[in-house]
């Protein structure tokens, strides 16, 4: 059965009492958001408002001078996610009921950040289709149960998209990838309410204070765009060298 916000919202009023500062503005914002998304008619908005939400609940206040720390923040995050969902949820939702969606996002070449690298003339074409082809092989990550390998790979497709319609690379309600918005508008509606579940299942866990509003909250948006497209090119790395045992031996 689907979590909505309507269930989480009453969860989160009955619970707050007992949450820290950090928590409750964090469930609180992204419920917002979420029910926002729910509200929504078209997928383009869907998919964008939940975005928003999934980011509100990962986001830490930083500064400038702690960004060599975003891309182990952000391995920590998903690490702590896959730690406390003992149910194996994430798992399931990744390799069972989107297994064909997840799927069709690795095979699709227009939803990989290095394709467009090489449209921009930063790489080369063998670069970008020997990225493309060891990327396929993300799918041995979720055959072997590796659900934090797995995770940043999917979030690192999604975002691509996300970047495509928030940045003007793509028109409303158009027939291109309209497919894999759909996918991943589906996806993040099963994501979100699932990890506002399990911060509201672990309060007493250190989830980080929210952005504050103004310059730093642009920073929170920046961290998440590189550290995302960092992991994803360490992740790549790794399967392209197998003596590699984890993404977290990567600097």
């Amino acid at each position: 059965m689907s979590i909505t916000h309507a269930d989480l919202k009453a969860r989160q009023r009955a619970e707050r009492e007992g949450h820290s500062e950090g928590l409750g503005l964090r469930s609180h914002r992204a419920l917002s958001w979420l029910d926002r998304a729910e509200q929504w008619e078209d997928e383009d908005g869907k998919f964008i408002f939940l975005w928003i939400a999934f980011n509100v609940a990962y986001a830490n206040e930083i500064v400038e001078g702690e960004r060599a720390h975003e891309k182990k923040t952000f391995v920590m995050f998903l690490e702590k996610l896959v730690e406390l969902d003992t149910d194996d949820k994430l798992y399931k939702l990744i390799w069972t009921e989107f297994s064909g969606s997840i799927r069709g996002l690795l095979n699709n070449q227009f939803v990989f950040e290095p394709f467009w690298e090489y449209q921009r003339g930063n790489i080369s074409q063998e670069q970008w289709k020997s990225s493309f082809d060891s990327a396929k092989a993300a799918n041995r990550a979720l055959a072997e149960h590796r659900t934090a390998d797995a995770l940043p790979i999917v979030l690192a497709r999604i975002y691509t998209l996300r970047n495509q319609l928030v940045h003007g690379g793509a028109t409303w309600n158009s027939r291109v990838n309209r497919d894999q918005l759909t996918d991943c508008a589906s996806f993040l509606g099963k994501l979100v309410p699932h990890v506002i579940t399990l911060m509201l299942d672990n309060p007493n866990t250190l989830w980080g204070g929210c952005c504050l509003s103004g310059g730093r909250s642009l920073i929170c948006a920046k961290m998440l765009h590189v550290c995302v497209y960092n992991i994803y090119m360490s992740m790549l790395a790794t399967m392209m060298c197998p003596s590699s045992n984890s993404i977290r031996s990567h600097p």
